[in-house]
């Protein structure tokens, strides 16, 4: 073998690996999924238009929107520590769980919304009053209007009346959502809203006490 060959020979073997490093890549791109496999599984897998799980998500985001309102209009009404204390809470974990369930419908290719009647899921259709009261439990346009125009322990006993009746509506739909829904994400969220509202609707009863009222 001349030189000169033996100078081209390592150079047709470089070439010889690339191109079965090439074969291989192809192989491996064909027997890989795709990075749209995982999105298109989640898509086919997602809760159905009228299943529990979308349907409790869009009504739950509502609910908790308007608990979270209450709670900042006191928060700004009265100096009351335990009263500040529990607004906060309202505040945070339910604006925390409201962006939870509208991520989930996002990743579902849900609607946020629905045209349809709340509560449709839970087999009673609801038909809203006009008051601003869209679901049980939730107060009306007159009441959140009072308690804006409310101070210290006047605002702190509309707030815990408002709110205990926000927090028994609440429960009761969460539980028929942990009861119904098909998959991990609601049952877990819902079961532990039934537990969270129970026990602040307990501390509230005994914060009502404290002031001389009732739920």
């Amino acid at each position: 073998m001349t030189p000169a060959a033996r100078a081209s020979r390592p150079m047709v073997l470089a070439g010889g690996a690339v191109l079965v490093l090439a074969l291989g890549l192809v192989v491996l791109m064909l027997v890989r999924p795709s990075s749209s496999a995982p999105a298109a599984a989640r898509s086919s897998a997602a809760p159905g238009e009228t299943s529990a799980d979308v349907g409790f998500a869009r009504d739950m985001a509502v609910h908790h929107q308007q608990a979270v309102e209450m709670a900042f209009i006191v928060r700004d009404r009265t100096a009351d520590v335990a009263v500040r204390r529990l607004a906060y809470d309202i505040i945070n974990t339910q604006a925390n769980q409201r962006g939870m369930m509208l991520g989930w419908l996002e990743t579902w290719g849900r609607a946020k919304s629905s045209p349809g009647s709340p509560m449709a899921w839970m087999g009673h259709t609801v038909t809203p009053r006009g008051d601003g009261a869209l679901m049980p439990g939730m107060a009306t346009d007159a009441e959140l209007d009072a308690l804006r125009a409310a101070e210290g322990r006047d605002a702190e006993g509309r707030f815990l009346r408002l709110m205990t009746a926000h927090h028994r509506a609440g429960a009761e739909m969460a539980q028929a959502a942990a009861a119904a829904a098909g998959t991990d994400e609601i049952r877990n969220l819902a079961s532990g809203m039934v537990a969270g509202q129970r026990s602040e609707i307990a501390l509230m009863a005994d914060m009502l006490k404290e002031r001389g009222a009732t739920a």
